[in-house]
């Protein structure tokens, strides 16, 4: 009889099969024997390709955070470096860069940078229940160790110090697995108009924002944006 001509098991499809299984059951739904009865084979044939469940959630890792798009970081790393600011005197790096353009980068790198997040956090509003399974582990795999490198050579390429950016950074993974783990919108279940009796001021503010429209996720949207928009502002790219 001939070899197959495609692998059965690869570590790829086993973590594409793990993915599954977390997206369909949750965190806790991901055992080795739901895992191979997705794949339709004995458990003891996965040990062949992941060693352990931890190498298993690190090949997980890999998979998701590939569908990361980097591309805004590349373009603040391409562009020339913010020491072009350098001679602003008049402003400071801080003033001139109060309207969100930096002169020093070709372009808005807090723009790009927002674009960035959006994107990360897209991925995980995709894949929620992967949160609690990756947030708290060690950072291992090769796609997550390169994408913070990739975040932090762009924050230092907008000019902040190697602590600003560490702080920028862990303040951005912060606010986007924060936001796609849980909704702000999802902890109200009943209508607006339902709590006006004793929570006033929580109907009218609910019912003011869905005013705005966006649907049921408009106000998350709406306060994710805002959250981004007053953390990239805030960043001064004067500290070392």
């Amino acid at each position: 009889m001939g070899r197959p001509g495609q692998a059965l098991l690869s570590r790829e499809i086993i973590a594409r099969a793990a993915l599954e299984v977390v997206d369909a059951s949750g965190p806790d739904g991901l055992t080795m024997r739901a895992l191979a009865e997705r794949l339709g084979v004995k458990a003891a044939s996965l040990y062949n390709h992941v060693a352990s469940k931890d190498e298993l959630l690190d090949s997980l890792a890999e998979l998701v955070n590939a569908e990361i798009d980097h591309g805004p970081l590349r373009r603040v790393l391409d562009a020339p470096a913010a020491g072009a600011l350098a001679g602003r005197a008049d402003l400071g790096v801080a003033g001139a860069l109060a309207g969100g353009a930096d002169p020093g980068t070709g372009g808005d790198w807090r723009a790009q940078i927002a674009e960035y997040a959006r994107g990360y956090r897209r991925v995980f509003l995709r894949h929620p229940n992967t949160i609690a399974l990756l947030a708290r582990r060690r950072v291992e795999a090769e796609r997550q160790l390169l994408g913070y490198d990739a975040l932090l050579a762009a924050l230092r390429r907008a000019g902040l110090g190697a602590a600003d950016a560490a702080e920028a950074a862990a303040a951005l993974d912060y606010l986007v697995l924060g936001s796609a783990l849980e909704t702000f919108t999802e902890g109200f279940a009943r209508p607006a108009e339902e709590y006006r009796g004793q929570y006033p001021d929580l109907a009218e503010a609910l019912t003011a924002s869905a005013a705005r429209g966006g649907g049921p996720g408009g106000l998350d949207e709406r306060g994710f944006e805002l959250a981004l928009r007053l953390l990239l502002n805030g960043l001064s790219p004067t500290s070392k």
